[in-house]
Formats: structure tokens, C-alpha cells, sequence
């Protein structure tokens, strides 16, 4: 494994994160990240879309909000969606591109960081709890909302 960073979701990075293969099972927690980032072109201010990159291989998505006047507390600063690589999945991937988005957004000004994740086998919520995220609601969809203090 070589060094992970992180660059802009562009034209040159997104056929790749969108063809990111995940562990069997996965796939109901996730839809493809161009479609995740549609609305990202209206309001681009807010959104913050990201690949992970091992060299030259994309091995992850992120994809945050930063939005301090969002109506819903925790849309304000979120991860909206964090893919991994199946194959890369346990090798830091996930926390490196979470905790990334973290201080963007303390440099932005905020002291944490939300996610919501649908509960079920296979989904994300160990790795949520793992990277330190703590459960704090539930969303009127039925969805865990986890705060990061950062």
C-alpha cells in the first residue's frame, strides 16, 4: 500500500469511483457516487465529493456537506457517503477519507461531524463506531444518525 490522498471527484477519477467494487451484501447500502453528486452542481458551495487514491488507483469515495444554515442539524457538517474498495476494505481506507473530511470541517469552523446509515447486516454502522462515531438519533426514515466530535 502506498500513500492515500485525496483529490477532487473530476472527470479524470469518477468512471473509477463509480465502478468501486464492493463485498457481496453491500450493495443495498449504496448508490453509485455520480448520482449521489448530482445535486453537488447546484449548490457546490456545500458539497465536498473526493476520491481516495492509492498511487494512481482509486480505492475510495467521499462525499461530505458543509452547510452551517441546513435546516436539519445534521446536515450541516456530514458524510454523506464514504465507499470503499471491497478488496481495500480493513486497511484504513474509509477512516483516512472520515477523518480527512473532519478537518475540513473544523477548518470551516465546525466541532463535528454527522452521518446517517441505514441499519442492517453488512452495512456501515461497525465502521461508523469504529472511527469513533457515536449514535444520537434516529432520522423520521429510521436511519442511525452518528455524531464525530472533532
Amino acid at each position: 500500500m502506498g500513500e492515500l490522498r485525496l483529490e477532487e471527484l473530476s472527470a479524470k477519477t469518477i468512471v473509477a469511483a463509480n465502478n468501486l467494487t464492493l463485498r457481496r451484501g453491500q450493495e443495498q447500502f449504496v448508490t453509485p457516487p455520480s448520482y449521489a453528486i448530482a445535486d453537488s452542481f447546484l449548490n457546490p458551495v456545500t458539497s465536498w465529493p473526493r476520491v481516495v487514491l492509492d498511487g494512481d488507483r482509486v480505492v475510495g469515495f467521499i462525499r461530505g456537506n458543509f452547510d452551517p444554515d441546513a435546516t436539519q442539524e445534521e446536515f450541516r457538517s456530514c458524510v454523506w457517503r464514504v465507499t470503499v474498495a471491497g478488496d481495500r476494505q480493513g486497511t484504513g481506507v474509509g477512516k483516512f477519507a472520515v477523518l480527512a473530511l473532519a478537518e475540513e470541517a473544523k477548518s470551516r469552523g465546525f466541532d463535528h461531524i454527522t452521518a446517517l446509515w441505514e441499519p442492517g447486516d453488512d452495512g456501515p454502522e461497525d465502521f461508523f463506531l469504529r472511527v469513533g462515531f457515536v449514535i444520537t438519533g434516529q432520522s423520521q426514515y429510521g436511519e442511525s444518525i452518528g455524531t464525530l466530535s472533532i
